[in-house]
């Protein structure tokens, strides 16, 4: 519990350590990596160099200082962080190495202006900040344990078959080896996967691209000529491989209602997209699906597409562009115009996914579609950003 005094010193120091936010993230991450090298496999370096990682910890931070007087609110607001903890197994005894190398970070760049009062100050708010987490992340995990075919930490899968999707994406389909059944999870989740590479553990997180079955899980990669996980599970795993999964966890689900839905993907964004589609499609509501791809090369699913369309004639309305070549609906890239055409009505639920640029385009399209903030669900790949600028 922080005292009065330590309540004052955040409200006065808020402003400088907001103002250089960023620069205490960046140097907070190579701090922590050298002083506590085992916690780096957690960490995803593409999004560490591109300054993806930092910016969204400076983001946390920023929102918890200016929230945490509206409890509920920060619980919504720290739900996608927890999300991504809990793909990662993070564990209540790795908080203290994130606490002592944050604090140092912030003295490193403040310098004189951390006095021993305020660096108190600042360690009771992130202990405050923690062990909300702790709890969230704790009920997260108990709750999937507690589910038929549920587990806490890691489980080994094994590979029972691969599916080339498309030029650049592959589907694993994923088999407990213990012979186990596997809990459900809500479509439009994601899952954590633990490789091992070089003997070295490495931690990434995969949409999972089916609906749940209790046998297997599902998941489809992109291969990222960058991305040292995306390459290995491409160039060097085969049938009958192992690797470990985490707990399903994300918050892009499908909300209740009879709306009609509005699915729209760019590239291996659509991989939330098709368990999405198949629920909404079994509880009777209309599905407008829309799909944008480079080519015709490197457009996945489509015959599960073709076939979900076959199932549900009147239900769904399946669209793709294509931004060169053709064979698809539409030739170009998705924009205002084109979602103004397919969008069922102003209610209907709108859920996105794809590259920043491509999100961006689409959240300002439907709102100035009419499309109210609260129906417009979309999900990073990797650290959460805001979509627009502050």
């Amino acid at each position: 519990m922080m005292t009065k005094d330590q309540e004052h010193l955040i409200e006065t120091t808020a402003p400088l350590v907001a103002e250089h936010i960023e620069a205490i993230t960046q140097r907070f991450y190579p701090l922590m990596f050298d002083r506590y090298p085992d916690v780096k496999p957690l960490f995803n370096e593409t999004n560490q160099k591109s300054g993806q990682q930092p910016r969204a910890l400076a983001a946390a931070v920023v929102t918890y200082v200016q929230m945490r007087g509206n409890p509920e609110m920060v619980r919504d607001k720290m739900a996608v962080a927890v999300s991504k903890h809990v793909s990662l197994g993070i564990r209540a005894d790795q908080y203290p190495i994130v606490g002592e190398c944050l604090i140092a970070a912030v003295a490193d760049v403040l310098g004189d202006a951390v006095t021993p009062e305020i660096a108190e100050a600042w360690t009771a708010l992130y202990w405050e900040l923690a062990e909300l987490l702790i709890e969230m992340e704790d009920a997260r995990y108990a709750a999937f344990e507690s589910l038929p075919g549920g587990w806490r930490g890691t489980r080994r899968f094994r590979i029972a078959s691969m599916q080339q999707e498309s030029a650049v994406i592959r589907s694993f389909l994923l088999e407990p080896e213990d012979g186990g059944a596997v809990a459900d999870f809500e479509p439009g989740q994601f899952i954590g996967v633990r490789l091992t590479i070089d003997g070295e553990p490495l931690y990434r997180h995969y949409s999972l691209s089916d609906t749940p079955n209790g046998r297997t899980y599902r998941i489809s990669v992109k291969r990222d000529p960058e991305g040292r996980a995306s390459r290995h599970l491409h160039d060097a795993m085969k049938v009958g491989d192992t690797l470990d999964l985490l707990p399903p966890s994300g918050d892009l689900t499908l909300e209740q209602g009879q709306e009609p839905l509005l699915l729209v993907s760019g590239g291996v964004g659509q991989t939330p997209m098709l368990p999405l589609a198949r629920q909404a499609l079994a509880q009777g509501r209309r599905v407008v699906y829309l799909h944008a791809a480079l080519d015709a090369d490197h457009h996945a699913f489509g015959e599960e597409i073709a076939a979900l369309r076959q199932e549900h004639p009147e239900q769904m309305h399946a669209v793709t562009i294509y931004e060169h070549g053709e064979g698809a609906d539409h030739a170009g890239l998705i924009d205002r115009d084109l979602l103004a055409r397919y969008l069922p009505d102003h209610q209907a639920r709108c859920y996105f996914v794809g590259p920043p640029p491509f999100m961006t385009v689409v959240d300002d399209a439907l709102e100035t579609l009419g499309v109210p903030e609260n129906r417009r669900h979309y999900e990073y790949f990797g650290p959460s950003q805001p979509l627009k600028a502050a």
